[in-house]
């Protein structure tokens, strides 16, 4: 069964009115490659404040007339959505879900879903004052091997977890038409990328980082601004991370979630995947003195982007809390903060439930 034909078996009563804002190359692909597959969504406007990226949309996906708009408010106006998608690029995540909570919609941004604490905070209050669903797009989650993998952990089935290490390895390129949004970012890995595997983390380990000490260059050889490869010590309650991750390697590329390796008290839980796709990913269990066998990971019937705006969309009609939540993700903004904040000092750094982060 193909992504539509899954998403034909749903039936859709009543779907949500969404508007969705930010149509670079990202957003066309929700636009494009998520949405459609997403009966319980009625997209009824696009919004980006680029008239080439609006072109780039209608030649690609060729959308109803008049529901294409340079403006969010004359977009909001005439067409009257309950909740918005912002796919903005980072500089718009704040700006854009205030706007969008203040009109009243519900509002699922993508991660990170402000580049500060502060923000972050602020974003959730609004939300909590007009009771609003704010929920973050940490799509690595809407996978069944870290859910396997977090079910393990929480069972003890191989006794207590006491530490992971996780390796993310890739090469990226400078592209044919120079230095793009990727290359240019302040912080392309910690916060565009290293922000997937931390959530996963938060996740699996069913907690949150007590300290973090991290180390993040960049080569001056590179296409990069900011750093581009990091190796970070983790501390859990219990567990120690090691953590190694680099946009510019030239060894072999790892799966985009990366490659994990659990050590337990009775046992190993190594985890990867086929090919870059996580649909296809591997989860090994090595029991002391047994042979090993992949671990029961029950299949999930929508995952990445399409898993998340189904929680959302769900969260909003019953009134739940989405488990990505503007109010849960501060924990992965604060472990990014953290990271970012120890390797501008070089030095470890505690993280406080509050989200505060204070060099030791």
């Amino acid at each position: 069964m193909n992504s539509r034909e899954t998403a034909a078996s749903f039936r859709a009563v009543n779907p949500l009115r969404v508007v969705q804002v930010g149509l670079g190359i990202h957003g066309r692909g929700w636009a494009k490659r998520v949405l459609p597959d997403i009966p319980e969504v009625e997209v009824v406007a696009y919004v980006d404040s680029d008239p080439y990226a609006l072109d780039a949309l209608r030649q690609e996906l060729n959308p109803r007339p008049g529901t294409v708009f340079e403006s969010l408010r004359e977009a909001i106006a005439a067409t009257h959505p309950e909740a918005l998608l912002n796919t903005t690029a980072l500089p718009g995540h704040v700006p854009v879900t205030r706007a969008g909570l203040e009109a009243g919609l519900h509002v699922l941004v993508e991660k990170p879903f402000a580049p500060s604490l502060g923000e972050a905070h602020e974003l959730v209050d609004a939300a909590a004052r007009a009771g609003l669903v704010l929920a973050v797009s940490q799509n690595y989650r809407y996978f069944p091997a870290p859910r396997a993998i977090a079910q393990i952990v929480r069972d003890e089935t191989l006794g207590k977890l006491h530490e992971i290490s996780i390796d993310f390895r890739r090469y990226s390129p400078l592209p044919a038409g120079g230095r793009g949004r990727h290359h240019l970012e302040e912080q392309p890995l910690l916060q565009d990328m290293s922000i997937h595997h931390f959530d996963l983390l938060r996740l699996i380990v069913d907690g949150e980082p007590e300290r973090i000490y991290c180390e993040a260059w960049n080569p001056k050889w590179t296409a990069f601004s900011g750093p581009s490869a990091t190796i970070a010590s983790i501390a859990f309650p219990g567990v120690v991370v090691g953590y190694r991750a680099s946009w510019i390697t030239a060894g072999p590329i790892t799966p985009w979630a990366g490659q994990w390796s659990l050590e337990f008290e009775h046992g190993e839980v190594f985890w990867t995947n086929r090919d870059a796709d996580m649909a296809h990913d591997r989860v090994v269990v090595r029991r002391r003195g047994a042979r090993p066998h992949s671990a029961l990971m029950r299949p999930m019937t929508r995952t990445g982007p399409c898993g998340t705006i189904t929680e959302f969309v769900a969260c909003v009609r019953s009134g739940r809390e989405p488990e990505t939540s503007g109010r849960n993700n501060l924990g992965t903004i604060a472990f990014v903060a953290a990271a970012i904040e120890s390797a501008a000092v070089h030095e470890p750094v505690s993280i406080y439930r509050t989200g505060e982060a204070l060099a030791i």
